[in-house]
């Protein structure tokens, strides 16, 4: 039997020399892995108390949508810098190679809101960091961030761990 590991590839030297790619969209493509990904991210937080799912730019806008659908539950994107059409707030931070801008419309999180965080990947955990950020500015609560791969040897989810957070990881794999 699959598992969601199995339906991911590995894409050597993209984007940069070195970098190790883990490229869902072969997950996405096949209909049992793809809703293989979506029940288990769904599972620990099926009956939980989640007013709101965000999806982090731009694969977890897939997962998060979904995951939202199956919880009859709103989506809000988080987006990079310049993509939102409304009144945005921002927040900077660093990931794997490079720096980048993230944010979300400044009226998407009502306070006290209850916010599940989806994204593909967990790597240095500055994306989710800096949407975990932009959601408590807002006065938003995040119950949990989920991810299908964690890249342990970068540190994000102890990261986010520290931070407080609870994290659920489909697979892992090791190095960049």
């Amino acid at each position: 039997m699959k598992t969601v590991q199995d339906y991911i590839r590995t894409i050597p030297d993209f984007p940069h020399e070195g970098i190790m790619f883990r490229d869902v969209t072969t997950l996405f493509a096949d209909p049992r892995g793809f809703r293989m990904a979506v029940d288990q991210l769904l599972h620990p937080h099926a009956g939980a108390d989640i007013d709101v799912v965000v999806g982090l730019e731009a694969r977890g806008f897939i997962l998060g949508g979904a995951i939202a659908h199956q919880l009859g539950k709103g989506f809000v994107p988080i987006r990079k810098k310049g993509k939102l059409p409304g009144k945005t707030i921002e927040q900077a931070y660093t990931l794997e190679y490079g720096e980048a801008v993230m944010e979300m419309h400044d009226d998407a999180i009502e306070a006290g809101a209850k916010v599940l965080v989806v994204d593909d990947l967990l790597a240095t955990g500055g994306t989710a960091e800096a949407g975990i950020k932009l959601i408590e500015r807002l006065g938003g609560v995040v119950v949990g961030c989920a991810f299908v791969i964690d890249l342990p040897d970068l540190g994000g989810r102890k990261k986010l761990e520290g931070m407080g957070m609870d994290v659920h990881i489909l697979c892992e794999f090791e190095g960049d």
